[in-house]
């Protein structure tokens, strides 16, 4: 996967002229609203969203875990994940907006799935089973992952933060309240969950970036240093935090740019999804905004993270040089809890609040591959389906959830990529038209009304 997703990300970012140059072009757009275009959100609706299900407990944890696992040179080969990480998000999401649909409720459709089924068209308006299969296999895959990713192991990092943070509060309890915190949101609808990102996330992620700040500025002394440790660990076999933590330079990019490859979900398929909602007059303009999904995920929360855990390690290398500390989670909890006052309240609030907008966004997700595949009518088991795997995942249902979450994540990137990689020839000479021609202003005239599900066509 590191190599598929990495070079892809290496291959579209040449592909598309080096679309991440168009950074400040697209983060104006973001907040910016597309009037008289068609969609069920705004743009900035369509990136809370995803960001609400990308910024989850890997900016924390997954952060601590490439540390501690490769050392601090990780955190740069971060960031690089999510430089170029920004061509494949926008690539897929262009895909995902030209070949978008609207079902006969007037909602619009999009993501690999509907990529598979009409880019590769026949003339006579049939599509080859082969295309059929790559969208269904990516449904499929993706419901597998969402029940995982998205549901339960968000719920157990919920449930883990808080019974640490509070003991004695019942594991029951808190599965409770969880699940009547997602239903109330998610039997809403995607408004309903585009309206709860678009204020969750940016107060959670202003909140948990002012908390790093403080403990940035408590740590003072040692920033400078943690960054310089971070730049010279990336690229020359170090120990650091008293040797308590030490590896080469190929450790440090493995575990580097794993973790940041699954931080900003580039090339997974699962951002076009939502952004195929947005209204925007052509698809350029929300394949820009998409991409800053990336930036803000990987390349500014990750290196926050990255750098508060770093400097606080090195003015506290007792933390780890016991050798009890192995897991990311437990490592995060040590490196915040060691600052006075500030460190502790702010991981538990960064914690749950990132794992609660991921259920959010995820089951957005999940719910349009189940229209997809059953049509409307399936959309209100999933929603039960989602809410229950949340509750098995807050009362502790093993390992086995996070091994088949990865399996589902990996196995979807796979049909996801094969069609970003097939069109991005198409893709290149469109975003030439419209990026750098000068006409980000052009409304795109092509619309599809009345498109079914696979269950309505008799393929599924």
């Amino acid at each position: 996967m590191i190599c598929l997703l990495l070079g892809s990300h290496l291959f579209l970012s040449f592909r598309t002229g080096f679309i991440q140059r168009k950074l400040p072009t697209a983060i104006r757009l973001s907040v910016a609203q597309d009037e008289d275009a068609e969609g069920d959100v705004s743009q900035f609706g369509a990136l809370a969203t995803a960001l609400a299900a990308t910024v989850g407990t890997g900016s924390i944890v997954g952060v601590a875990t490439a540390i501690l696992a490769g050392g601090p040179g990780a955190v740069f080969w971060m960031w690089i994940t999510g430089v170029f990480g920004m061509a494949t998000k926008y690539t897929e999401v262009y895909a995902a907006v030209k070949y978008r649909v609207k079902d006969s409720r007037g909602e619009m459709l999009g993501g690999a799935m509907y990529a598979w089924e009409r880019a590769f068209k026949r003339p006579d308006g049939t599509t080859p089973r082969w295309a059929h299969a790559g969208a269904v296999l990516f449904c499929l895959f993706a419901i597998v992952a969402t029940l995982g990713t998205g549901s339960a192991v968000q719920s157990a990092a919920m449930t883990g933060i808080i019974e640490s943070s509070f003991p004695g509060v019942p594991a029951a309890a808190i599965a409770i309240i969880i699940a009547l915190c997602v239903a109330l949101v998610i039997f809403g609808g995607v408004k309903s969950i585009a309206r709860v990102c678009e204020k969750l996330v940016p107060i959670m992620a202003v909140v948990y970036v002012l908390g790093c700040a403080i403990i940035m500025i408590l740590n003072a002394p040692y920033v400078g240093p943690a960054i310089s440790t971070i730049f010279e660990c990336a690229f020359t076999p170090k120990a650091a935090f008293g040797g308590a933590v030490g590896s080469g330079i190929m450790v440090a990019l493995q575990y580097g740019c794993a973790r940041g490859l699954f931080s900003n979900e580039a090339g997974l398929g699962t951002a076009p999804i939502v952004a195929a909602a947005a209204a925007t007059r052509n698809p350029a303009r929300q394949a820009l905004v998409a991409m800053t999904g990336a930036f803000w995920s990987t390349v500014v929360i990750c290196a926050i993270t990255g750098i508060v855990l770093t400097s606080t390690l090195l003015a506290n290398p007792g933390i780890i040089d016991g050798g009890t500390i192995t897991e990311g989670a437990a490592l995060a909890s040590a490196a915040f809890s060691s600052i006075p006052y500030v460190g502790t309240p702010i991981l538990v609030l960064g914690m749950v609040s990132f794992a609660y907008s991921t259920i959010l966004g995820w089951s957005y997700y999940g719910n349009r591959c189940v229209v997809y595949l059953f049509g409307q009518k399936g959309t209100r088991p999933y929603q039960v389906i989602y809410v229950l795997v949340g509750i098995a995942g807050a009362l502790g249902v093993g390992d086995v959830v996070w091994t088949i979450s990865d399996i589902g994540n990996a196995l979807m990137v796979i049909p996801n990529i094969i069609i970003v990689l097939a069109l991005s020839g198409v893709i290149a000479r469109d975003t030439k038209h419209y990026v750098y021609d000068g006409h980000l202003d052009e409304a795109e005239d092509v619309e599809i009304r009345g498109f079914g599900s696979l269950c309505d066509k008799g393929l599924a």
